[in-house]
């Protein structure tokens, strides 16, 4: 692939997917507008855990899905994307939580 190609990939196909796919999973799990970490803390309460160990639990799941396809596994129950799609848009709420300690 082209330098030029996969740049339009990026910008026009991939952060526009992971972008929309935080903004859903915001909707579908946080349940709240002003917290876009409330699911990892509830589950972190409930757990007596820190929230990034929770939300690295959810990302070594696809992480797992991920390494099973370039392992041959390619017939899953999800898309290898829609894995791949998860697992960056887990790291950029890792990077949110790191940067919100700080």
């Amino acid at each position: 692939m082209k330098k030029e190609e996969f740049n339009s990939l990026v910008k026009d196909e991939i952060i526009p997917l992971i972008s929309q796919t935080r903004e859903d999973g915001q909707k579908e799990y946080a349940h709240d507008v002003n917290n876009v970490f409330a699911n990892f803390d509830r589950v972190a309460s409930t757990l007596s855990l820190d929230r990034k160990k929770i939300l690295m639990t959810y990302l070594l799941k696809h992480i797992d899905g991920i390494t099973a396809h370039i392992n041959g596994h390619t017939s899953q129950r999800e898309p290898v994307y829609g894995r791949i799609t998860d697992a960056i848009v887990y790291l950029t709420l890792l990077w949110g939580m790191i940067a919100h300690e700080k």
